[in-house]
């Protein structure tokens, strides 16, 4: 067959793909003129848009199904609400009251509405929504069950929460292996490494601080979890009173690899670690340089979140211009949207967005005018609340970023305080002087998961978290 030939044979195969491509759209017209508008015909309405691949086009639909509808028993429209939140992601229905929710059995509006219960502090009903109600071949499963595992350990269960997280990290482990989609499996590894780092979270809460410390280590440091829970890494080394390590983990942060992070209460600490060593010359250029650089910042962010309120448009397109290459505002602001960008549910919803918008290209393809009409405003209603769901997401992280550094900013003005307290004691000899001596190997503490590393031409990316500093406590009497 001539080339020629064949390009006639892929023109004809192309016309007639497109004409199919808008077969199913076109049966949903027909189901809503036939039915006069009626709920009754929306699942299957539905139905036929998701077989054109329309998924936010048909959420208008099951929204006003299941708002309309006095109860819902039909196992069909149940799996065709599984289908359209996999390919448009939860938060699409977490806008929708309980009661809404609660008519449908569909696996992945169980777990909707078991994360609405949890937000709420209503643990026991977020369990009953999860309990039995999810298979776990779903989809939804693996994320269900460290919503579980959270409970178990915020009402102090802790066996139940270490043994849920376990299964967690193992039925995720399994749908990484199964799942083809590239963001599904993302968003399975992450759930995974959470899943890993509960354990040690519940170990943590339990007091039992050993054992967390061996399991904080059982997380891989390529994982884009790792930077944030490096910190928790180092509170549970301040627990143990390995301080020497607790620094070397905060050190870490200094790394350029992670000038990305922005975390106020780093520094705060770092300074109660050198605080806690007696080393107050320390804690006070910690204390000093976060406040000379951050206080004034801090106004700048706090001006920028009251003057646009809940503009989720402006914090939107904040985010986007920053990960454009523009710069916005000071240099807190402008590492704050560079750590949201990178932030895995902002990824999500980002791309949950864009492929909502690659439908609009299909729609436009839709020769009934009137249909075209009423899918393209179901797409702008759906893309519009997308939109604000992720300036939402912007807008919520700066605000907790700016208690956070307030809180900081305080908590760093009280160790000051309690450092001069605790220099004028030493000053009217109610605490010792000590001999002066930095450094010494015999300081450094290790476990069976831990190595030493003589640092002989490596730079900072080889061994990010391994640091540790070798600092004699300055607090102990001096013989």
């Amino acid at each position: 067959m001539n080339r020629f030939a064949k390009s006639i044979i892929v023109l004809i195969f192309l016309v007639i793909a497109s004409g199919k491509a808008n077969a199913s759209a076109e049966r949903a017209w027909d189901l809503l003129v036939s039915s006069n508008g009626s709920i009754k015909s929306y699942p299957r309405v539905v139905e036929e848009l998701v077989q054109d691949k329309l998924y936010f086009a048909a959420v208008p639909y099951i929204k006003e199904y299941l708002t309309r509808s006095s109860s819902i028993e039909n196992k069909k429209i149940d799996r065709l609400i599984d289908t359209v939140v996999t390919y448009v992601g939860v938060k699409q229905f977490e806008v929708l009251p309980t009661q809404i929710l609660k008519k449908t059995s569909a696996p992945s509006m169980k777990y909707i509405l078991a994360k609405k219960y949890f937000r709420s502090g209503k643990y026991k009903d977020a369990l009953r929504a999860l309990n039995g109600t999810i298979p776990k071949s779903h989809t939804t499963k693996p994320f269900a069950l460290f919503l579980e595992g959270s409970i178990h350990s915020i009402e102090r269960r802790f066996k139940s929460s270490v043994a849920t997280y376990n299964e967690c990290v193992l039925e995720s482990r399994k749908q990484i292996k199964k799942t083809r989609i590239a963001n599904d499996k993302k968003q399975l590894e992450i759930n995974r490494d959470y899943c890993l780092v509960g354990i040690a979270r519940t170990q943590f809460a339990n007091n039992d601080y050993e054992r967390a410390n061996l399991s904080y280590l059982d997380l891989d440091k390529r994982s884009p979890i790792w930077p944030e829970v490096l910190f928790e890494e180092a509170w549970n080394s301040f627990y143990l009173q390995d301080y020497n390590r607790t620094l070397g983990k905060l050190v870490t942060y200094k790394a350029p690899i992670l000038q990305f992070l922005f975390n106020p209460e780093v520094p705060v600490l770092e300074a109660m670690t050198y605080l806690e060593m007696c080393l107050y010359e320390d804690a006070k250029k910690v204390s000093d340089k976060f406040q000379n650089e951050y206080e004034n910042q801090h106004l700048g962010l706090s001006k920028l979140l009251r003057k646009n309120g809940k503009n989720y448009r402006y914090y939107y397109l904040l985010a986007k211009s920053r990960k454009d290459g523009r710069i916005r505002g000071n240099n807190l602001i402008n590492r704050l949207l560079n750590k949201i960008n990178r932030d895995s549910a902002y990824i999500e919803l980002v791309d949950r967005f864009v492929s909502g918008k690659e439908e609009i290209e299909r729609v436009n393809k839709i020769r009934n005018q009137k249909l075209k009409k009423i899918l393209t405003i179901n797409l702008k209603e759906s893309l519009l609340l997308q939109r604000n769901l992720i300036g939402a997401y912007v807008r919520k992280s700066l605000n907790i970023a700016e208690h956070h550094l307030e809180r900081s900013l305080e908590a760093l003005t009280y160790i000051k305080l309690e450092m001069l307290k605790r220099s004028k004691d030493r000053l009217y000899g109610i605490e010792p002087e000590p001999l002066r001596g930095r450094g010494d190997i015999r300081y450094i503490k290790r476990n069976e998961k831990q190595y030493f590393w003589s640092f002989e031409g490596e730079f900072w990316a080889d061994e990010l978290g391994d640091y540790v500093f070798s600092l004699k406590s300055e607090c102990e009497v001096s013989l």
